[in-house]
């Protein structure tokens, strides 16, 4: 949306599944319901004061997955379990790009973890944790390329980027994505996104680097943090700098804060979330370490 949920940061397509000390409170249980096989289609549950309602795609690892082992699956258990709630996960199997409008919009469900603080189309909680684009390269390459104006960059044989991401308008800029297209297509299958949200998949992006398919892949570390850490030859991960400026001066942002969201007006929920991620603040530190995510300093 990446997800994370937005068009991209996710943006989304976006394993191992942690065992992680959240609070010495009664578990609440959790309850899936839905159907993430089906048309797009979710149950509408009554809201309940001791539910949180959770919009999420089941078509979006590593951040929801149909058995809850995404890792903003967790973190939304984390806080659930901090307001004293049930976690209730309503699942849709269209991209995390459509939560909004598909399900937190027809109050089928009332919060979606994973989004870019400050999203306009709802209301955003405080940030819960802040990370950033990557280099990906194979570490016996020794590349050690950090930023953008790397002279090797445009030298490189076939980079791999999300579609839609800052990736892609770095590419643009240097005057390396048209010869990378054919290859970059190649990615999803050459599947057209005139009519549909197509994405690389975050496993895929790292794939290619093992494999020696591409040099460099650029991805938001969060997104394939669990596919390097999984991945058979050694990576090398670097986070590139918030600095960058595009050929035409306009920046491009590479750090994002990560909030939850809810229906614009519905402060009262707003508030229980905010305290409540500041409760579960050590479980959720301990979820982002398992999954091997590199966070960053609030304002870098």
């Amino acid at each position: 949306m990446h997800q994370h949920v937005k068009p991209p940061r996710v943006v989304a397509a976006l394993f191992s599944a942690g065992v992680v000390a959240l609070s010495t409170a009664p578990a609440a249980a959790q309850t899936k319901i839905g159907s993430p096989a089906g048309d797009a289609q979710a149950a509408h549950v009554a809201p309940d004061p001791g539910v949180l309602r959770i919009c999420a795609s089941s078509v979006n690892s590593p951040y929801s997955t149909p058995d809850e082992r995404g890792f903003e699956d967790k973190i939304a258990k984390a806080v659930a379990k901090a307001m004293n709630r049930k976690a209730v996960f309503v699942y849709t199997n269209r991209p995390a790009i459509y939560l909004v409008r598909d399900l937190l919009d027809e109050k089928a469900c009332d919060v979606i973890a994973g989004l870019d603080a400050g999203d306009d189309r709802v209301s955003t909680t405080r940030p819960y944790y802040r990370s950033g684009y990557a280099f990906i390269s194979r570490s016996d390459k020794s590349l050690d390329i950090k930023t953008w104006s790397d002279p090797r960059i445009p030298k490189l044989h076939n980079i791999a980027v999300e579609l839609g991401s800052p990736g892609e308008t770095m590419l643009k800029s240097i005057g390396k994505f048209e010869a990378e297209l054919n290859y970059l297509y190649s990615l999803v299958g050459y599947k057209s996104r005139r009519n549909q949200y197509v994405q690389v998949p975050p496993g895929k992006l790292v794939e290619e680097v093992a494999d020696g398919n591409a040099d460099l892949a650029v991805a938001f570390q969060p997104e394939v943090a669990r596919y390097v850490k999984a991945a058979s030859t050694p990576l090398t991960v670097t986070i590139i700098p918030n600095d960058v400026v595009s050929s035409t001066g306009k920046p491009v942002p590479h750090h994002f804060d990560t909030a939850m969201g809810v229906r614009k007006g519905d402060d009262a929920l707003l508030e229980e979330l905010n305290a409540a991620i500041q409760k579960a603040e050590p479980d959720i530190k301990a979820i982002l370490d398992e999954e091997n995510v590199i966070m960053l300093k609030a304002g870098s």
